[in-house]
C-alpha cells in the first residue's frame, strides 16, 4: 500500500518498527503492552496487559466493569469476540417503569448489564496467549498500587465528570464512586498522582481466579450485594451465566481489501453497509464538497437502518447478509442525490471508550476496544473493588415493538467496534476509532482515507473529521476546510463547527507490509496517544 505524506500535521508521522507494536490512547498502557512483547509474550498477551492498564491509566473511558470486543489475527485466520454482557433477567419494560422511569436512564442501577471485559480478558489469554494471566496483568496491578502521573487529555475529562457528577449523582449509591475518584473532594489534576489499592486487589483476584471470581465467587457475590442493596436487577446468577461468544467477523470488500467488524449486536454493521454504498462511486480527490457529501449521506442511510433494524442478531428480522447484500447497497445508493436528504430505514429483501491495536513479530494482530460508555458509566463503583459499572443498558428501547427493547437476558444494540483490514489471505492490520456513535463514522474516514487517498496511519488520524447528528446536522471540526464546509451547506447539510476534538472519536491504526513484515502505527492526536515499538 503506497502511503503519501501526511497532508495535516507535519509534526507527526507514522511510526515503523519490525518486532512488534502497541498503539493506544494513553502512553503508560501502550508502554505496558509493549514490556509484555519483551517478555515473550504475544500480540495477544499485550493487547490484554493493555486493555487492563487502561482501566487504572484512563478511567473516564473505560474501567474494570467495562464491554469488551475483539478481532484477532493469527496463524492465517481473523477471530471474533464478543465480550458485550446481556441484560439481568430480571430486567424488563414494565419494572422500569414501575421504579418510575419512561426512559431508561443513563446512571444508577437500571442500565447496568453484565460487564464482560474480564471474561474476555480471560478467554483471550486461555485460547491465545502465551504467558499466564497473571503475568500480563502485573502492570495494570502495579499502576493502581503505586499510582501514575494523570495525563492532560485524562485531566481534563475527569474534572469535567466531577463537575456534572456532583451536581446530578447525589444518592447514596453514587459514593463510592466520588470516594474512589474524587478522594480530595476533587479530581485529580494533570501531574497529579492517584493510586487505587481496591483496583490492584481485584486485578490481582481476577489474574488469580482467571477471572472466576468477577463470575462465580468473592468479586461476584461484592456485586450483586451492592446491586441488591439499591434495588438493582443484576444478581449473582446473571453474573454466572456469562461467558464471551467467539462469533465468525463480518465482512465487506471494498475496492480489493476485506474490511472486518463484529456481528451485530455491535454497530460495525452501520460502517459496512455505508462503505458497501459508497463503493459504487469513484473518488479521485479527498477534499471535495462531492467526497464529503455522498460520505455523509451513505453513513446517515446505513444508520437509520441500524436504528431500526439492528440489535442482538437473533432478535433481528433482516439478517447481516440481507442487510450487507449488494442488491440492497444498491438500492440505497440510489437515494443519494446533489441534495442533503433526511435518512429513513429501508427494507432488507427478506433474507467513553478505549480501543488499542497490538501486533507481533509472528504476524498476530489484535484489534481490541472496551468500554464503559458515556465518560465513567453508571456512576457506580461497588464498594471495596474499584469496579466501575458500565451503563450499556441505557440503548436499550422501552418501545415493546422494536427490535431493540429492553427484555432479560438480552445484549442491546452495542457501540463499541473493532476494525480489521485484509487483502487476499494476508492481514494488512487493526483500526478503530472509539467515541460512541461516532465509531463507524470514524472507521468510513479512516478506511477510506487509507484505501481511498493513500494516506499513512497517523495522516489517515490526524485528518480533519466530521460526524453526522441527526436528521441533516452534521458537524466538522475547526479545521475542517471552510470553503468545502460552506459547499456542503449550500446542498442542504447543516453544518455546524465543533471546537471540542473530542466529539470526533480517538483512533488507533496499526498496518503491516505483507512484504516484509515492517509495521507501520498511527495513534490518536486528540487524545494522550502514543505509538509503542521496538
Amino acid at each position: 500500500m503506497n502511503h503519501q505524506s501526511n497532508p495535516y500535521s507535519v509534526a507527526r508521522n507514522s511510526v515503523y518498527a519490525r518486532k512488534g507494536m502497541v498503539t493506544t490512547s494513553q502512553p503508560l498502557a501502550s508502554q505496558a503492552g509493549l514490556d509484555i512483547l519483551k517478555k515473550g509474550g504475544n500480540a495477544i498477551d499485550a493487547a490484554i496487559a493493555t486493555a487492563a492498564c487502561l482501566t487504572v491509566v484512563e478511567p473516564t473511558s473505560n474501567g474494570i466493569g467495562s464491554d469488551a470486543f475483539a478481532l484477532i489475527w493469527t496463524k492465517g485466520k481473523l477471530y471474533g469476540l464478543n465480550g458485550s454482557g446481556k441484560s439481568p433477567a430480571a430486567a424488563s419494560i414494565e419494572a422500569v417503569k414501575e421504579r418510575g422511569y419512561e426512559k431508561i436512564p443513563a446512571h444508577g442501577w437500571i442500565p447496568v448489564t453484565v460487564p464482560g471485559a474480564p471474561g474476555t480478558w480471560a478467554e483471550l489469554s486461555e485460547r491465545f496467549g502465551k504467558l499466564p494471566l497473571a503475568e500480563v496483568l502485573k502492570p495494570a496491578i502495579t499502576y493502581a498500587k503505586e499510582g501514575f502521573p494523570v495525563s492532560a487529555t485524562l485531566g481534563k475529562y475527569w474534572n469535567k465528570a466531577y463537575v456534572a457528577y456532583k451536581e446530578k449523582l447525589t444518592a447514596p449509591e453514587f459514593d463510592n464512586w466520588f470516594k474512589t475518584f474524587t478522594p480530595n473532594n476533587r479530581a485529580p489534576k494533570v501531574g497529579e498522582i492517584w493510586s487505587s489499592p481496591d483496583h490492584a486487589h481485584t486485578l490481582q483476584e481476577i489474574a488469580d481466579t482467571n477471572a472466576e471470581s468477577f463470575y462465580r465467587g468473592t468479586l461476584a457475590k461484592k456485586i450483586a450485594a451492592f446491586s441488591k442493596a439499591f434495588d438493582g436487577f443484576l444478581t449473582e446468577d446473571d453474573l454466572a451465566s456469562f461467558k464471551p461468544e467467539w462469533v465468525d467477523p463480518i465482512k465487506i470488500n471494498y475496492r480489493g481489501h476485506d474490511v472486518w467488524e463484529i456481528p451485530p449486536n455491535g454497530q460495525g454493521i452501520v460502517a459496512l453497509q455505508a462503505l458497501n454504498i459508497l463503493k459504487g462511486f469513484n473518488f479521485d480527490n479527498k477534499e471535495t464538497v462531492d467526497t464529503y457529501h455522498k460520505q455523509i449521506e451513505a453513513l446517515k442511510l446505513a444508520y437509520a437502518d441500524a436504528k431500526e433494524h439492528v440489535t442482538e442478531e437473533k432478535f433481528m428480522k433482516y439478517s447481516t447478509e440481507e442487510i450487507l447484500s449488494q442488491a440492497y447497497a444498491d438500492k440505497r445508493r440510489a437515494l443519494i442525490k446533489e441534495e442533503a436528504i433526511l435518512p429513513e430505514a429501508g427494507e432488507p429483501a427478506s433474507s467513553g471508550t478505549v480501543y488499542l491495536a497490538a501486533a507481533d513479530s509472528e504476524g498476530n494482530m489484535v484489534s481490541f476496544i472496551q468500554s464503559n460508555y458515556m465518560g465513567f458509566g453508571s456512576g457506580l463503583v461497588v464498594p471495596g473493588t474499584g469496579i466501575a459499572l458500565q451503563n450499556r443498558g441505557h440503548n436499550f428501547s422501552m418501545d415493546p415493538q422494536h427490535v431493540n427493547a429492553l427484555q432479560g437476558g438480552k445484549r442491546t444494540y452495542h457501540t463499541i467496534i473493532p476494525g480489521f483490514l485484509t487483502k487476499g489471505e494476508e492481514a494488512i492490520g487493526p483500526f478503530g476509532v472509539m467515541g460512541g456513535f461516532m465509531q463507524p463514522q470514524g472507521h468510513i474516514q479512516v478506511v477510506m482515507n487509507t484505501i481511498d487517498f493513500g494516506l499513512h496511519p497517523q495522516a489517515a488520524l490526524d485528518a480533519p473529521r466530521w460526524q453526522w447528528m441527526k436528521e441533516k446536522t452534521v458537524e466538522v471540526e475547526d479545521r475542517f476546510q471552510h470553503h468545502i464546509a460552506q459547499g456542503l451547506s449550500q446542498r442542504g447539510h447543516d453544518i455546524r463547527i465543533q471546537l471540542e476534538p473530542n466529539s470526533f472519536g480517538k483512533g488507533q491504526i496499526i498496518l503491516r507490509n505483507p512484504e516484509n513484515g515492517v509495521l507501520a502505527g498511527g495513534s490518536e492526536a486528540r487524545a494522550d496517544g502514543v505509538v509503542a515499538a521496538w
